[in-house]
């Protein structure tokens, strides 16, 4: 196929099955679809449907975005991962008031200087919301034409990237660009899938090289395998009378950065230390199951303890703890596994069977 003809496939086909009614279809703004972009970076759209509806019904423009407490962001993001996405889309609202106006450039090279805003979110920004032309290269998009050109190579290898580039930057049309580029979303998400691909009903198909030589599933290449490392931490629920958690903010860089998450100790002995900085006196003590959660480059093993505990009432909460009420939780940012574990202290404290 000619570019052109590569186009037209596109968006014949998107005329009759392409998605049109997802929430960031509708009122399209350059916001919107700038934290629908930022939300489905490795998320399913399935996953972002409930999370997008309650980010905008909070936080429905870019200085809302700008002028809201960080906790509130947390919280909104709790659930999705990834929480460097929701601390750099609150800095890149910060500038986009700052320095623009609060109108979001129309210019790729200065949307790619904002926080967290690669390539193909600024085309994705560009295209969806303002009618430029500009390629995108999602993982949907970056499947589609590693299949399409049977491309050799993993497509994270630089070389690889820069050649996939030059594919989508010549098939990308000049007309219907804002649509041609949800297309190519779409047929990644919904026919050019990482299993199963509905080669069939492709529009693409006559063309694909990929399903010409019957090797769909070898592309894209994927990533070499290597086997993640695992670590293991215990952390412990430390339960006061009032049926509160004592938490920890954690650093705003790394792991869960900015996040509220339990105390982590080696062992058991570590909880005297605990008992000694917050004037505790510590109680019974029961193991909850334990939990792993993989992150994209270690597994994490936790062994997590729920331990009953007399607070003195004198001491007083600091910047970085608090005792975090069950009954009634503030809205905090939570990272997932501890959301999970203050559900599991819940019962516990609600069945009576901690006393």
């Amino acid at each position: 196929m000619s570019p052109e003809q590569f186009s037209s496939a596109v968006l014949d086909w998107y005329d009759r099955h392409g998605r049109k009614d997802l929430p960031w279809q509708q009122g399209i703004t350059p916001y919107r679809v700038w934290v629908s972009e930022i939300m489905l970076q490795q998320t399913q759209v399935s996953t972002v449907l409930g999370y997008f509806d309650r980010f905008m019904a909070a936080l429905p423009d870019v200085r809302a975005l700008a002028e809201a407490d960080e906790d509130e962001v947390l919280h909104l993001w709790t659930g999705l991962g990834y929480y460097t996405r929701a601390r750099n889309l609150q800095k890149a609202a910060r500038i986009v008031m700052a320095e623009h106006g609060g109108e979001f450039p129309r210019d790729i090279d200065a949307l790619t200087a904002l926080p967290g805003i690669g390539r193909s979110t600024a085309g994705a920004i560009a295209s969806l919301s303002m009618g430029l032309r500009a390629p995108i290269l999602d993982g949907n998009v970056k499947r589609v034409l590693a299949r399409y050109v049977a491309q050799e190579g993993y497509p994270g290898e630089p070389a690889v990237a820069r050649q996939l580039w030059d594919i989508a930057e010549r098939l990308t049309p000049r007309q219907r660009v804002n649509h041609y580029t949800q297309a190519m979303m779409d047929l990644g998400a919904t026919l050019c899938t990482r299993g199963k691909p509905s080669c069939l009903i492709c529009p693409l198909e006559p063309g694909c090289k990929a399903h010409l030589l019957g090797l769909e599933s070898r592309y894209p290449i994927p990533k070499p395998r290597k086997a993640l490392p695992r670590k293991r931490t215990l952390m412990p629920l430390l339960a006061n009378h009032q049926g509160a958690i004592l938490l920890y903010r954690r650093p705003s860089s790394g792991l869960w950065g900015g996040l509220w998450s339990l105390p982590e100790i080696e062992d058991l002995q570590g909880l005297g230390n605990l008992a000694e900085r917050h004037a505790l006196k510590l109680g019974e003590r029961r193991a909850l199951p334990g939990l792993v959660h993989t992150f994209s480059h270690f597994q994490l093993d936790i062994e997590p303890w729920l331990v009953e505990v007399d607070q003195d009432s004198a001491a007083v909460a600091e910047a970085d703890w608090l005792w975090y009420n069950l009954a009634t939780p503030p809205r905090l940012g939570l990272a997932a596994p501890v959301k999970k574990l203050l559900k599991r202290a819940a019962a516990e404290l609600n069945a009576g069977e901690f006393a």
